[in-house]
């Protein structure tokens, strides 16, 4: 969670941009990063189920440190590139291993049926994490420039790597005997992985994640509704102030929800996506409240089904499986990507109202 804080988010492709590059060179940039995180994405998770995922989250804050060190002492495209490689890859170890080192610890002292209360909690915490993110790079910019703001971020991730040190890896969960994991090979662990997400049980739930969290993308193009819909350049920032917020306080309700039927879900799904569409349809500057409301109604739900994914999951493969789900909702962000390209906020909204409809069947005992 300290990761959430880091001051460059706010700033970097302003970075970018400061340092000469043009915008077809941000973009490569962002392909790249959003590429290699797919591919890392899996590869990672075995590694945590085959060695120790308290040991990734680790690894991760020094190697998202050494790509901020790279952007300060070389700001260049190549520097910038071989950055965002090294964030991608922290970012794919602590995907999967977090979530299976919080699992397995509340497993293993009996209270794994607060995992949905405490995910959504931390989740609630990430998304508030992004209001001092930003008045942190304001002041440290002020105070020295991009230099400041980088060095800054690298204490914030070695910070994080010193927190992760405090945590404690549990045995591996499951409810019937497994093989040591520390004594299977990494070919073995991607294999168990693979073939417990294929299982009719996680099946379903898994398409469910992927869809769900690629939704998530449409957070990018929130600046530009607000621009679309008369609000001035300026105000944007102060205007948008409430998603995070209303994010924040659905994930909360979500950790708190206890087993909900899937058709609720849906509808509230649907529900916002209505309320997004029709402040869309409105185009004025009241139409943020849209986006508001749909906001927290959607990580409302997508925190319920993230949990009910790690209570399906079973076996010493815990961080392989949530790390193809993670694959999962990269890929539904490229989709996302695409309907927006086609024609904006339409076409995404009638396929995530897709999705909506098809909650109950893929969350489905």
């Amino acid at each position: 969670m300290l990761t959430e804080i880091v001051p460059l988010y706010p700033l970097y492709a302003l970075l970018f941009a400061a340092t000469g590059l043009t915008e077809a060179q941000i973009s490569v940039l962002f392909v790249l990063w959003s590429v290699s995180g797919m591919v890392f994405e899996v590869p990672s998770g075995v590694l945590a189920d085959r060695f120790s995922r308290r040991s990734c989250l680790i690894w991760a804050g020094f190697i998202q440190a050494a790509g901020y060190l790279l952007w300060i002492a070389r700001p260049d495209f190549a520097g910038f590139a071989i950055g965002f490689l090294l964030w991608s890859f922290a970012g794919s170890l602590t995907s999967g291993a977090f979530e299976a080192l919080l699992y397995d610890g509340l497993a293993r002292a009996g209270a794994a049926g607060h995992y949905q209360r405490l995910y959504g909690r931390i989740t609630s915490v990430e998304l508030l994490a992004q209001l001092p993110a930003a008045g942190l790079a304001t002041l440290l910019f002020g105070l020295g420039g991009y230099p400041m703001v980088g060095w800054a971020s690298v204490v914030v991730c070695l910070g994080g790597s010193l927190v992760a040190t405090g945590f404690r890896e549990p045995p591996r969960c499951d409810a019937a005997p497994v093989p040591d994991t520390d004594a299977l090979g990494y070919l073995q662990v991607l294999r168990s992985g693979l073939a417990q997400a294929a299982r009719p049980l996680l099946r379903g739930i898994i398409f469910a994640t992927a869809f769900l969290g690629g939704l998530d993308a449409i957070e990018e193009y929130f600046p530009l509704l607000a621009q679309g819909w008369g609000i001035p350049i300026e105000a944007i920032p102060l205007s948008l102030l409430g998603i995070p917020l209303a994010g924040a306080l659905g994930a909360m309700f979500g950790g708190r929800t206890g087993q909900i039927p899937a058709t609720a879900l849906s509808v509230a799904l649907g529900a916002g996506l209505v309320v997004l569409a029709a402040g869309n349809a409105l185009g004025r500057p009241a139409s943020v409240a849209g986006i508001v409301v749909f906001y927290g109604l959607y990580r409302w739900v997508l925190v319920i089904v993230e949990s009910r994914l790690q209570e399906r999951i079973t076996g010493p493969d815990r961080a392989t499986v949530t790390s193809l789900a993670a694959l999962g909702i990269e890929l539904g962000g490229l989709v996302l990507f695409g309907l927006w390209a086609v024609g904006g906020l339409g076409p995404v909204v009638v396929g995530a109202l897709a999705v909506a409809v098809l909650l109950p069947r893929l969350l489905r005992p």
